[in-house]
């Protein structure tokens, strides 16, 4: 990662980039990973274009985020987008012929990637984005005994803290790629030797799923984006008995809260109140909220709405509850499923469902009822698919465990099995409403 702070890849396009607001809109990783670096300390701002945006939807967000410039490469089609001036990144880093890189106050405009919304638009720093890893950072720091790996996309706010670590810290850095089967990226993180590796539990789920987990040897294995359930954190422990595992709070919004690697759900209570490493949470109306150097500094578009209170804490529509002095969390306040006036947080049922070790992965969803406005309903995906042999007894089982775990309303009317269950993405279930 070290020749990225010398190399360009922007060649004779850097001066004409230098005070502008940019779309990056890179198809390849790798390409965003080049270009990211060079465009810090020289463009205005620079949004962060996922890959699976169509033309219309780049027009769009480059009006809202009064883009004058977009960056690509040959893979990328565009359509129309006559009020953007273009300029193609380089397939391969030439020697830079400007002055050793700088880090800026260039402004990172990140989409946000939640399962229930339209993505905004968040105006990020580096500073807030590196959060403590930058210090001065006068040249990068030689690990060569680590190798970071992401399932995530770069360009989305988890998979961008693993680039910015590794870059920041002159890491080897293993990308995965879009579409890439879960084994044949596992085989090339590990003929990479990867130490330290990061998705999703959905993408955790789906590695489980694909029997290819055992290729990697990681020291450090880590969890965000969706609630790490207490099966899923046992099955990782098993499956990587050497390594720390850890779970993550982060969102676009509010930055990175806090990890928990002491092998439970949920986080301790002591974590709320007091301020701990420039973070500090509390929770009100049952979200969590949250106030640190690493918060966005606000939306940008039409009419955004405040990012912050006035208290400077970020509410980040997370619900959780406290149980036997630790907390525990519930669901999105968005994604509540109403039962009769009563309330239901899918995430809540399906850890009571993956909890069976016969179960790899579910999803709660509301499906319409006449008398209740809705009813919850489930599909499950088996760990072993042969087991769908015995569906109805796994069936009553699982529905017999919820009935003991959960209040009536809350127990799925219907179960269903199913092969796969869709991810967004940035690696988190689709839930209706996405």
């Amino acid at each position: 990662m070290a020749e990225l702070l010398v190399g360009t890849a922007l060649g004779s396009s850097r001066e004409a980039l230098r005070d502008r607001c940019v779309l990056l809109a890179t198809q390849d990783q790798l390409g965003t990973a080049v270009a990211l670096v060079e465009l810090d300390g020289l463009a205005r701002r620079v949004v962060l274009c996922t890959p699976d945006l169509g033309p219309a939807q780049l027009a769009e967000v480059a009006a809202s985020a009064g883009a004058d410039a977009i960056v690509v490469d040959s893979a990328r089609a565009l359509g129309d987008l006559p009020a953007l001036d273009r300029y193609l990144l380089s397939a391969q880093l030439e020697p830079a012929t400007a002055p050793s890189r700088r880090f800026g106050k260039t402004e990172w405009v990140l989409l946000t990637s939640g399962t229930t919304a339209s993505p905004k638009l968040v105006v990020h720093t580096l500073e807030s984005l590196a959060g403590g890893l930058m210090g001065s950072m006068p040249a990068p720091v030689s690990t060569a005994a680590v190798v970071w790996s992401t399932f995530y996309d770069i360009r989305r706010y988890g998979g961008l803290q693993i680039y910015l670590r590794a870059v920041l810290t002159g890491s080897l850095l293993v990308l995965s790629s879009p579409g890439e089967a879960p084994d044949e990226f596992l085989a090339r993180a590990a003929a990479a030797g990867v130490t330290h590796i990061s998705g999703t539990p959905s993408h955790w789920r789906r590695a489980l799923m694909s029997g290819a987990a055992g290729v990697i040897a990681p020291r450090y294995v880590r969890l965000s984006g969706e609630v790490a359930d207490q099966a899923l954190l046992d099955s990782l422990r098993t499956a990587f008995p050497h390594a720390r595992v850890a779970h993550a709070f982060a969102s676009t919004e509010a930055g990175v809260a806090f990890d928990v690697d002491d092998g439970l759900a949920g986080f301790p209570m002591e974590f709320v109140g007091g301020e701990r490493a420039g973070v500090t949470l509390k929770v009100l109306d049952g979200t969590l909220r949250i106030r640190s150097s690493r918060n966005a500094s606000r939306y940008v578009g039409d009419a955004p709405a405040p990012l912050q209170g006035e208290d400077g804490f970020v509410d980040t529509g997370d619900m959780v509850e406290l149980v036997a002095g630790r907390y525990h969390f519930r669901g999105r306040r968005g994604g509540v499923i109403n039962v009769g006036g009563l309330k239901v947080f899918p995430e809540e049922v399906e850890s009571v469902l993956n909890a069976d070790p016969r179960v790899r992965m579910s999803l709660v969803r509301p499906r319409r009822s006449p008398i209740t406005g809705a009813v919850v309903v489930a599909d499950v995906v088996l760990s072993d698919p042969v087991q769908t042999g015995a569906g109805d007894i796994i069936k009553q089982e699982l529905l017999t465990a919820c009935r003991c775990s959960l209040a009536a309303h809350k127990v799925p009317v219907m179960l269903r099995f199913v092969p796969a269950l869709e991810l967004t993405a940035a690696g988190k279930l689709v839930r209706p409403g996405a």
